[in-house]
């Protein structure tokens, strides 16, 4: 499956977000991974409603929202979003994940479905016709520079081999937390196939933006 990289938007410099989002389309980024927090769901706030919007006029890169919020089905008609854009919502925020999937299918998009580091595989299966990708968090959801839970490294191969037994090989997997160089390669090892790229890679202060992106390409 074809290994992309999504970078974290809540990581980029604002001040210069207009440079970033023309060298992610010069080096051909697939997505770009918009975390969308209400406070209550996790304990941070980020970006908005407003900001989604500017964004998808502004490129033609597809976005990733995450919607780390509670009761998504009550929010969705408030981001702009469509064909070829990918949207997640937690299995954990919801009582109707179903509706809020089909939703998201409905507006064009491509609905994923995310889970938290101690959340079981198994909370997924009833939603696995849902959906086009499956969100494995690597750390506890709300705030970036946080060290990966080790264990979500056996749960993304494990998930991987769930699904593909099951008969959804063309389910994508994405990880999402302390995607670092390092743990990249083990993420890409275990089967995840999008990389949700923040502080200890792509933005890492220790390279250039686009010599980061090389070096995760390569090592992904």
């Amino acid at each position: 499956m074809e290994k992309k990289i999504s970078p974290s938007i809540m990581c980029a410099d604002f001040f210069d977000l207009e440079k970033t989002v023309r060298e992610f389309e010069r080096l051909k980024i697939e997505y770009l991974h918009i975390d969308i927090m209400d406070g209550h769901f996790v304990s941070n706030y980020t970006l908005g409603t407003d900001f989604v919007r500017t964004l998808k006029s502004k490129t033609d890169i597809p976005l990733d929202i995450h919607l780390m919020v509670e009761k998504p089905e009550n929010v969705l008609d408030w981001f702009t979003f469509g064909k070829g854009d990918y949207v997640s919502v937690h299995v954990e925020s919801t009582c109707h994940l179903q509706k809020v999937l089909a939703a998201i299918r409905e507006r064009g998009a491509k609905p994923m479905v995310a889970i938290n580091p101690a959340t079981p595989i198994f909370m997924i299966e009833n939603v696995l016709d849902d959906i086009d990708a499956v969100l494995v968090m690597t750390v506890n959801p709300g705030f970036a520079g946080q060290k990966l839970v080790r264990s979500t490294l056996k749960k993304t191969e494990d998930l991987r081999k769930y699904l593909d037994e099951k008969g959804y090989e063309n389910v994508e997997i994405e990880v999402d937390g302390n995607v670092s160089f390092e743990n990249a390669v083990l993420m890409s090892k275990a089967g995840a196939n999008i990389f949700v790229a923040g502080t200890s890679s792509v933005f890492s202060k220790d390279g250039i933006l686009s010599d980061n992106i090389g070096k995760l390409r390569e090592l992904i």
